[in-house]
Parts: C-alpha cells; sequence; structure tokens
C-alpha cells in the first residue's frame, strides 16, 4: 500500500482523495505552507500530489529544495498548461505534471508511471555523481602523480603504483590519497 501525502491548495480535492483510497492507496491530506518541507521529511511519503491551478514560485521553489535534500516522487495534477510553467515544473523535478485535472481511471497508472520515472531519474543523477566524482578524483590523482614526478623523480608509472600502494596501505580511496599528497606538497612549498 503505497502512502500518499495530497496536498490541499486551491482546488477542492474530495474526489481525488476519494479515488485514492479506493485504489487502495493511505492517503494524508494536508493544506500547502511554510511547514510543507519539514513535513515532507517527516512523513516520508511514498508519493506527493498536488491538485491546483497553477504552481507558485514558492512551491515550485520549495520541491527544488525538497528534491535536493530529500528526494520524494511528485504528481502534480494543474490546469495551467503554459510551456512555461511546465518548463518551471520540469526544473523542479516534478516527476509529473498533468494538464486538466486527473480522471479516475487514470490515476493509479499515472501515481505507477511518476513513481518509475523518479527511481529512473535517481538512479541517473547517482551515476551522474559517480561519475563526477571519479573525474575530479582522476584530475587528483593526476596533480598527485605529477607532484610525485616532480620532487621524487618517479616515472608516471612508478608515481601511479606509489600513489596507490600508499592508499592501500592507509586503507583510503586513490583520490584521497591523493588529496593527502596535494595537501603535503602544499605544505612543503
Amino acid at each position: 500500500m503505497l502512502n500518499v501525502l495530497l496536498m490541499d491548495s486551491d482546488c477542492d480535492n474530495a474526489l481525488l482523495e476519494a479515488n485514492l483510497g479506493l485504489l487502495g492507496f493511505n492517503c494524508l491530506r494536508i493544506r500547502y505552507g511554510a511547514q510543507f518541507l519539514a513535513l515532507s521529511k517527516d512523513i516520508k511519503p511514498d508519493v506527493i500530489i498536488f491538485n491546483l491551478h497553477t504552481p507558485s514560485e514558492n512551491l515550485l521553489a520549495d520541491l527544488h529544495q525538497l528534491n535536493q535534500h530529500t528526494p520524494l516522487p511528485v504528481v502534480m495534477f494543474a490546469t495551467d498548461g503554459h510551456i512555461d510553467t511546465i518548463n518551471q515544473a520540469i526544473k523542479a523535478d516534478i516527476s509529473a505534471y498533468i494538464v486538466d485535472g486527473f480522471a479516475g481511471g487514470r490515476l493509479a497508472s499515472i501515481i505507477y508511471v511518476a513513481l518509475a520515472r523518479f527511481r529512473h531519474q535517481q538512479t541517473l543523477k547517482t551515476a551522474l555523481e559517480e561519475a563526477r566524482v571519479q573525474l575530479e578524483d582522476r584530475k587528483l590523482i593526476d596533480r598527485a602523480k605529477a607532484i610525485l614526478i616532480q620532487t621524487q623523480n618517479f616515472t608516471e608509472n612508478e608515481a601511479y603504483h606509489t600513489l596507490r600502494k600508499l592508499a592501500m596501505d592507509r586503507n583510503i580511496t586513490l583520490g584521497e590519497m591523493a588529496k593527502n599528497v596535494i595537501a603535503m606538497a602544499a605544505l612543503l612549498k
């Protein structure tokens, strides 16, 4: 059973809440306000649903901040179909932005697609962050090798193997060892 946080705003959510109940979802309905981020973090729902005319700038900023700190799938039903609004919603990492309200028969599939899209996006973000860290480590390793080549007259291969052995001996990553070598070289200048 999915836990749904249904956020009240400027539309009547009674029908949406009833449909969520018919689908077997556990629904908690609260009014959107200043406490939204704290409540979302404390409640940890499986999905957050909004039904509104148009998302405010504050709401989009809150959703962006939520995604930075406690990513959760968000489904937004809205009447505003302007391209600028849609683009802002996508930048706020809304999992599904549905224009012209919800249809009871499609509600479950919309939620499940949003959940799948959210999981996929999180996987991509994780992979991107890992690639960024690896690239940064690679740059640090190259700088540390250059320091060892200059100061110890090592070949590139010797510098790499020395860094690797030092990292293994200290039970740290090669990137962390490279940072240490760079910091030590800066200290000894």
